[in-house]
């Protein structure tokens, strides 16, 4: 039983770095989103691009923050590549679903797919980098 408890921690601790990660940069978005009003929106694919990067890089950033892996199963390791970008894509729809109901701009990070591709460059990193 306590290992139950001991997994289900560590895969909190890792969805709580990812949307606390995704939080940030979509702060940071929204203070941008009146200087980039006016520009033209970017394709689909390019934005796809540009979040996971940004994920890549908010990856890097938390592997200095916290150098050790959150779930330290060797044979649940992998399974946070999936889980934790599906959990953080949800959260981020959830934030969408509110700031739409409240009538606020809402970024392409505010939905499931976006969210996922942000939260899978940032595990993808944690993955291949911490020990």
């Amino acid at each position: 039983m306590g290992l139950l408890f001991e997994l289900l921690f560590q895969f909190l601790l890792e969805i709580i770095l990812q949307v606390i990660g995704e939080a940030l940069v979509e702060t940071v978005s929204q203070k941008l989103w009146g200087a980039l009003s006016e520009r033209k929106t970017l394709g689909v694919a390019l934005a796809l691009i540009l979040y996971l990067g940004l994920g890549v890089i908010t990856g890097w950033l938390s592997t200095l923050i916290f150098p050790h892996a959150f779930i330290r199963s060797s044979k649940l390791h992998g399974i946070s590549l999936l889980i934790t970008p599906t959990i953080a894509g949800l959260a981020m729809s959830g934030i969408g679903w509110i700031r739409r109901r409240q009538g606020k701009p809402v970024l392409r990070l505010d939905t499931f797919g976006y969210g996922f591709v942000f939260a899978f460059g940032m595990a993808l990193i944690r993955f291949l980098f911490t020990t």
